[in-house]
């Protein structure tokens, strides 16, 4: 295939030059290869101000948009509301979470045609429409499928999934959004982050033996934790970086997520050239090369990293010991020569019933080559396996090149099953075989997650996280404390055997190969292609636009919920069974707010259905309000909304009638998404006045009919003896917010200067 996006690379690169100079005279001193990328991608283009780190938010125009099939379709039904013919940056969907494993790739594969086509059939529907490239169900999995043909050094991409990280293992600047964000940037508009801290990562010396390119990663997992790197991006840098190779350091950004990282990046180098050429794209690097000096940090920057990075760790790989992190969480860090004394002081089950490679972050050519190393071994000196076997190529030309190159042969040769290339048991989509009994149970995977019940739904199962080669050697011994540096196994013959440590090409030496990617490019005219939704679906719907508001002030609306303490994005939209009503906005609406807590009884989805005295469930009594034309309210506690990006969170209320959230506090993304959706959200200026919401409470608006940036809102609550007071409200919306309001969403706004300019 030719190299996708040529052209928008090349413009990337004209414009680094004189950019980062700009940069370089404004910031005042060297730049780190994060400054770099993020001050070449702010959307008023050149740099004229300091960006301060952690404080700032700032605007940018990122150059590309990745979506997985779970999270496109409501970003899609979105964007079909933004009345804009094309999306406005190169964008892709690839079907990788809906395909479940259970029997092995083809079967598995076709199970999941036959039970999400309409949803396979809709989303490739749109992507023809609106200038989408869509990979199949089985292309792969989105982030080695980003990596092997859209990820540049020096790019910026925004995907709606949390490791779209992964492509910072060819030095891209990749975050992980929710799909309102997506829709924004397909629609032309600009994108807002807090202009990240930057923590410094020097690596030296080089990997041996035993040691992989995962184990950096659980290395600084351990270190900083889960929550470490929340609200920074981790630059890798030094000899150690340079000497990893391109799909190993994409395994270390990927998992960078589980440390809580905006992203984590390394510097343009010869294993990314390697990488580059391998897959096809010479001409990437040919334009890469010209601008080479500013795809990574500047030389003073890794000669100081302690006066330009906010923290620096640093690692020597020669000394660096082979890692399992776990169980049920992936930042707790056990080296392998200390895994038996530790299992056995917790009283984790030591019997291995599963090893599992694959998943985004593990599932490159080169890991399954080392991991076919050890199985080899195996296999020669007859050694009969333990535990069970899985594997999830993570693309369509990594498993046709290795089953090309024997190396599913010998995984074969000791029974393991070959599932799709797809997620699979990594985001739970696994139909493991007595999950549903609960045992206590040990596991060991490459993935990234290991949460309680987060592989097979069983709350006992102890997931251990390791690199694929260590995955090989722990499921073939079925011992968690197994060494595979010192200890040995028995084999057929009665004969102890010891493993030579792994081996595996970085790249396959006849090249990748495949005969169907997978791939469908888009119509180059798509005004005439119709996109598929059945009207009677209980999976798809068409969204219709939020209305405008009126121009008068709310009045009458009646208080839905009060949510007491802890309110997150999950509390508001569950996702779980619910995930496949994704795409239909009706449906999945009777989730909204069922997992709060109702702060008058203590209970969550309990509350007071004002019009007849009844208790009812939140959804249900939302409806009522709504059929009735009687507007809502939710009053929330601190950091509402808080956790994952979810749109739906802010759609669904939207949808069922509220009109303004008004808390104590709100996360960040949740309060932008609310923006966008039309809705008012709002703070008490004082938070005792959350203390006088009663449960039949009737609210009036004011003064909403002058509302303006930075100017406080008047409530008046009506309590049901009849008495009144008023309490003021803040907001945060700026002049465009306060549009998006008026025009009832963000996207009618863009479909209203659509209008105008055609």
């Amino acid at each position: 295939m030719a190299v996708f996006d040529l052209d928008m690379i090349k413009k990337v690169y004209a414009s680094y030059p004189e950019r980062i100079a700009a940069a370089r005279k404004v910031v005042g001193r060297p730049l780190t290869l994060t400054e770099k990328i993020l001050y070449t991608h702010l959307w008023d283009g050149n740099p004229t101000i300091v960006h301060e780190r952690g404080k700032s938010y700032v605007d940018f125009a990122p150059d590309r948009v990745a979506m997985q099939d779970a999270t496109a379709q409501m970003a899609l039904l979105q964007f079909m509301q933004a009345g804009k013919p094309k999306v406005a940056v190169p964008s892709t969907v690839h079907c990788d979470h809906l395909i479940q494993a259970k029997v092995g790739a083809s079967a598995d594969l076709q199970r999941s045609l036959n039970e999400n086509n309409e949803v396979f059939n809709f989303l490739s529907s749109i992507s023809n429409k609106y200038g989408i490239g869509f990979w199949k169900p089985g292309a792969g999995i989105i982030h080695q499928v980003v990596l092997e043909n859209y990820a540049f050094p020096g790019g910026m991409m925004i995907g709606t999934d949390s490791h779209t990280v992964n492509a910072g293992g060819l030095g891209m600047i990749a975050i992980g959004v929710g799909g309102a964000d997506a829709v924004d940037v397909m629609a032309g508009m600009a994108w807002e982050l807090k202009f990240p801290k930057l923590i410094g990562v020097k690596l030296t010396g080089r990997l041996n033996g035993w040691t992989s390119a995962k184990d950096v990663i659980l290395k600084v997992a351990d270190i900083l934790t889960v929550k470490g790197g929340t609200g920074a991006v981790v630059e890798y840098f030094g000899d150690g970086a340079i000497s990893l190779s391109a799909t190993g350091k994409g395994t270390i950004c990927n998992m960078g997520a589980e440390i809580g990282a905006t992203t984590s990046t390394f510097g343009y180098d010869d294993s990314m050239r390697r990488y580059l050429n391998a897959t096809g794209r010479a001409d990437v690097v040919a334009l890469a090369d010209v601008v080479a000096e500013h795809l990574t940090g500047d030389p003073e920057v890794y000669a100081n990293p302690g006066q330009y990075f906010d923290e620096l760790i640093e690692i020597n790989l020669t000394e660096l010991e082979p890692h399992i992190n776990g169980p049920f969480t992936p930042d707790r860090g056990t080296p392998v020569s200390k895994m038996r004394a530790e299992a056995e002081a917790n009283g984790w089950p030591m019997k291995i019933e599963w090893g599992l490679i694959g998943s985004c972050t593990n599932s490159s050519y080169e890991d399954m080559s080392r991991a076919a190393s050890i199985v080899e071994q195996a296999v020669k000196h007859g050694i009969t396996p333990k535990a069970e076997f899985g594997i999830n190529p993570g693309s369509e030309q990594v498993r046709y090149t290795i089953e090309r190159d024997g190396i599913i042969a010998t995984f074969e040769k000791m029974g393991t099953k070959v599932f799709t290339n797809a997620c699979g048991p990594c985001i739970g989509q696994w139909d493991r075989e007595g999950a549903d009994k609960q045992e206590k149970n040990t596991i060991v995977h490459s993935f990234n997650r290991n949460f309680s019940k987060r592989a097979d739904g069983n709350p006992n199962t102890h997931a251990f996280v390791t690199s694929p080669e260590m995955v090989a050697a722990l499921a073939i011994s079925g011992d968690l404390g197994f060494n595979p540096l010192t200890d040995t196994l028995t084999n057929d013959k009665g004969e102890q055997v010891k493993f030579l440590p792994p081996h595996g090409d970085e790249l396959p030496t006849k090249g990748f190969d495949v005969e169907d990617p997978g791939f469908q490019a888009p119509a180059e005219d798509g005004s005439n292609v119709q996109v598929l939704v059945n009207p009677d679906s209980t999976r798809l719907q068409l969204l219709e636009s939020f209305p405008l508001w009126d121009g008068q002030n709310i009045q009458g609306a009646k208080l839905l919920i009060k949510a007491k303490g802890k309110c997150t994005t999950d509390h508001i939209s569950m996702a779980g069974p619910w995930l496949r009503y994704r795409g239909h906005l009706d449906n999945i609406s009777n989730n909204m707010l069922i997992g709060a807590e109702n702060a008058f009884n203590g209970k969550a989805n309990e509350i007071v259905n004002q019009l007849t005295g009844s208790i009812g469930e939140v959804p249900a009594v939302a409806r009522a309000y709504k059929n009735a034309g009687i507007p809502s309210i939710v009053v929330g506690d601190h950091n509402y909304g808080e956790g994952s990006s979810r749109e739906h969170a802010a759609m669904e209320p939207r949808h069922l009638g509220v009109r303004a959230v008004i808390v104590k506090s709100f996360a960040r993304i949740h309060e932008t998404n609310l923006k966008k959706q039309g809705m008012l959200g709002l703070t008490f200026a004082n938070e005792a006045d959350y203390e006088k919401i009663r449960e039949d409470d009737t609210f009036n608006f004011i003064d909403l009919v002058d509302f303006a940036p930075g100017k406080q809102l008047t409530l008046e609550l009506v309590h049901a003896d009849g008495s009144k007071e008023e309490i003021k409200l803040n907001h945060t919306y700026n002049a465009q917010q306060i549009d998006w309001f008026k025009a009832g969403s963000a996207l009618n706004l863009i479909k209203l200067e659509s209008q105008k300019n055609s």
